[in-house]
């Protein structure tokens, strides 16, 4: 859910010519300034770190997973703190990543146990959707436009809102049948889900070609990587909902 956190930093494309030159200072040099190469170099080195904490977690699932609300609330914590203060991202986003990836890891061992083969289907999914979201966007074929903008966000908060709710209502014991349930409303929702999390994407890049345009600081590519990188991870996960799923309405 990335995308409100990167907007919040860098505007919307429609910015006026005023509000972008605040972000960029006219004294800033090239060299300065945020590119694409360093906000791909700095999600690269996070998404490794997620890499390695999901190994970590992997191999011990069960003791992060008694934990597993106390992990939640760190993590929004984490993304709290980095909204608050972008200058942090170098910093946050590394124990983010590390401590997210130790969370994925021990969360698709328990899914790889009862459905084998799942995780590899929902790594390969989330590349395949990242790279076909990154290709309309290139193209042109799907334009983010101010009101597509609008609804993403819209959507992403109010199930942010509802994971959040959901999160206090299963510490005291009590569970949300769409999040945790098999049936066709829980299906209906997570495809919808993943969805918008694919849509997420599309913001994403938008958000980081006008911080690039209007010359944002360099120390923000870090900000920028983070907010593509939670993207990113809970696209992963609501894949691997999905397809847990699926599997079980086949059993």
């Amino acid at each position: 859910m990335a995308n409100p956190v990167l907007t919040k930093q860098f505007g919307e494309p429609v910015a006026s010519d005023a509000a972008l030159q605040g972000v960029s200072p006219p004294e800033a040099t090239a060299g300065d300034r945020m590119t694409i190469g360093s906000v791909v170099g700095a999600t690269f080195f996070l998404l490794v770190l997620v890499g390695a904490g999901a190994t970590y977690g992997w191999a011990n699932a069960d003791t992060i997973w008694r934990w597993w609300w106390a992990v939640a609330i760190g993590l929004i914590v984490l993304v709290i703190l980095t909204v608050s203060n972008p200058k942090l991202a170098p910093f946050t986003g590394i124990i983010y990543s590390l401590t997210q990836g130790a969370f994925i890891g021990a969360l698709s061992k328990q899914y790889e146990t009862f459905y084998d083969g799942i995780v590899f289907l929902a790594l390969t999914a989330t590349i395949a959707v990242f790279l076909a979201m990154l290709f309309l966007y290139a193209t042109g074929i799907v334009k983010v436009t101010q009101k597509l903008r609008s609804v993403i966000i819209i959507a992403t908060v109010g199930i942010g809102l509802f994971y959040l709710l959901s999160l206090f209502l299963s510490i005291f014991g009590a569970n949300v049948p769409l999040i945790t349930g098999a049936g066709t409303p829980a299906l209906v929702f997570s495809i919808i889900v993943v969805i918008i999390a694919s849509l997420n994407l599309l913001l994403d890049f938008a958000v980081i070609e006008h911080g690039v345009a209007m010359g944002a600081p360099k120390a923000l590519s870090w900000f920028a990587a983070f907010g593509l990188m939670v993207t990113i991870v809970w696209l992963y996960i609501e894949i691997l909902r999905l397809l847990a799923i699926l599997a079980s309405r086949r059993g």
